[in-house]
């Protein structure tokens, strides 16, 4: 996800603009209810030249503040300011905050997704022993087949020939079933490697953001953003948090990702029993429909590359690899940089 392609929240989609839009409920009921109640008064007190004055003045300034766009701008921003101030108080709607929470999200999950890859190597070193084992059964039941023809054993024939036989369908299976596993394993170790960097360039961007923000809103004042905005200028402290929370948008969905995949393999794993050769349908299902989900968020345009990969009886697996940890190198531009260049 580029910082080209994130698209801003609006207000009202936010945390703090649910409370905004119950506070303005509130207001404008309330605002009702007490119009309603000394409208009696207002129509006395407009009879009076004094009364009718000051109505007058009121009205002048609502539609003034209405229609003068800096005025509105100032109403707008100090609203908004209050509704996220009240907000915070209930929900963590801090940027940095959140980021930190997602960093200690993924090094649990990392953890997780490491056990998950071990296990998934463990069933398919077994698979790949019982299809080799079944081809060895194959070309043995073959072998006494061939010799019972000779000597005209037609039953053995027969036995032996059909035992070959069912084993050969359930290689056919098993093989179906390795391709379906390569891709799992492809995917949760390059999900892996993508992660570890995703975390690392997370702590670095919040180790150097938090102080960034601090000297911002140190230089920025309240008073000082609220003339920006009267001015017609950007909100430096606004466009600043504004990009932090298109990092936490990325992150967030690719955490997510993370999660259901992780949850999908789990499913898949569970669904198999090698002891009694059987596995359940809906496991393939569940992976079938994953492959074809347009692009992933974590993985990009490899997730294509790492299916065909798997489908390709040239590129060889070799699960006896161990898993590969990023280095970062001098020239290593965090991802996430981007998101607050102007």
């Amino acid at each position: 996800m580029d910082n080209t392609d994130y698209k801003p929240k609006s207000f009202w989609k936010r945390p703090e603009g649910v409370t905004g839009a119950i506070f303005l409920a509130g207001i404008v009921l309330g605002g009702g209810f007490l119009l309603f109640s000394v409208l009696p008064a207002l129509v006395v007190l407009v009879q009076t030249a004094l009364g009718l004055a000051v109505t007058l003045l009121v009205l002048g300034a609502i539609i003034y503040m209405a229609l003068d766009p800096k005025m509105r701008n100032l109403v707008g921003y100090m609203y908004k300011s209050v509704m996220r101030s009240i907000t915070g108080l209930f929900v963590k709607i801090d940027p940095i905050g959140i980021l930190k929470s997602y960093v200690d999200d993924l090094k649990a999950n990392l953890t997780k997704m490491n056990q998950q890859i071990n296990r998934l190597r463990g069933q398919m070193h077994k698979l790949k022993e019982l299809i080799l084992n079944n081809q060895k059964e194959i070309k043995n039941n073959l072998e006494i087949a061939s010799q019972a023809k000779m000597s005209n054993q037609q039953n053995v024939v027969i036995l032996k020939s059909r035992k070959a036989g069912r084993l050969q369908e359930s290689n056919m299976k098993y093989d179906d079933l390795y391709k379906k596993m390569e891709v799992l394993y492809r995917v949760l170790t390059k999900m892996y490697e993508n992660s570890q960097i995703m975390q690392e360039d997370i702590a670095d961007q919040v180790e150097v953001k938090e102080q960034e923000r601090i000297a911002i809103r140190s230089s920025n004042s309240a008073m000082r953003s609220a003339m920006s905005v009267i001015k017609g200028d950007k909100d430096k402290r606004a466009m600043f948090d504004q990009a932090l929370e298109a990092v936490a948008d990325d992150v967030s969905q690719k955490v997510g990702e993370m999660e259901r995949f992780m949850e999908l393999s789990d499913n898949f794993m569970k669904s198999i029993d090698l002891q009694n050769g059987v596995f359940e349908e809906e496991g393939l299902k569940m992976l079938e429909k994953w492959e074809g989900e347009g692009v992933s968020k974590l993985l990009g345009s490899e997730k294509a590359n790492l299916i065909s990969k798997a489908n390709d009886d040239t590129d060889i697996l070799d699960l006896n690899a161990p898993l590969s940890r990023p280095e970062k190198v001098g020239l290593h531009k965090n991802q996430y940089d981007g998101f607050f260049e102007d």
